[in-house]
């Protein structure tokens, strides 16, 4: 789906949601601004830095993280490695040199591993550091890639429908560990349930065909009678 005039921004401590039908371009807008598609026209900057410019491989320098709807785990390597993949950037020689025995100090190796290993104790989840992905249940590797994504202590995280195969339990878990996060970064998510937006957000954009139809706190969109009907429905509104 292309997009069209979308004008968005998202400041440290705060929690931007991108909702909208299947079609609306929340997706395409994620991937513009991780460097997987390059716009034709606008730009999209970070801290002054043009993001349109960049790979995606280089957003983790600018402190820029990014979650998957598929996940993206590693099969064959376990949870403690998986996740000290996304240290990678704090490391001289990096990660990947280990996994391909390169020269690199113990000392290195281990300092990117107790990072690993904070971010899955952050998230409750340190005691599957020696498991393999498949063997987890599905919220828990949900989790997995989360840690990946904190581990690179980003100052904006993009989550692509991060409560997606969640139970309502979980969905609130959720919620409690991303409006954690503002107190260290910006969070920027796209997502289908409702309840997880308008309790986490602080300001949601609604997409309709690749244009930015509506902007606000979750209120001012609640209260949107084209919103209400074309993406929230009449049990929503009638909530306010």
């Amino acid at each position: 789906m292309a997009l069209s005039e979308v004008g968005l921004d998202v400041g440290p401590g705060r929690v931007l949601g991108v909702i909208g039908p299947n079609g609306a371009g929340k997706t395409t807008l994620f991937n513009v601004a991780c460097g997987f598609q390059r716009p034709d026209e606008g730009t999209i900057t970070w801290k002054g830095e043009r993001l349109d410019r960049l790979r995606p491989h280089d957003l983790a320098g600018l402190g820029i993280a990014r979650t998957l709807q598929g996940l993206g785990l590693f099969e064959r390597m376990t949870v403690l490695d998986n996740v000290t993949v996304g240290a990678d950037r704090h490391g001289r020689a990096g990660f990947w040199s280990g996994l391909l025995a390169l020269p690199r100090s113990a000392r290195e190796e281990a300092a990117l591993r107790e990072r690993a290993m904070a971010a899955l104790e952050e998230l409750g989840i340190a005691h599957t550091a020696p498991r393999y992905p498949a063997s987890l249940p599905y919220a828990v590797r949900k989790k997995v890639a989360l840690a990946r994504a904190l581990v690179a202590e980003p100052e904006l995280v993009l989550l692509d429908e991060p409560a997606s195969g969640l139970s309502g339990e979980e969905m609130d878990e959720l919620a409690g560990l991303v409006r954690g996060l503002t107190s260290r970064m910006a969070v920027m998510l796209v997502e289908h349930h409702m309840d997880l937006v308008m309790t986490v957000c602080d300001d949601i954009a609604v997409l309709d065909f690749g244009r930015l139809i509506a902007r606000g706190s979750p209120d001012v969109v609640r209260e949107d009678p084209a919103v209400v009907a074309a993406y929230l429905g009449d049990d929503v509104g009638q909530e306010a």
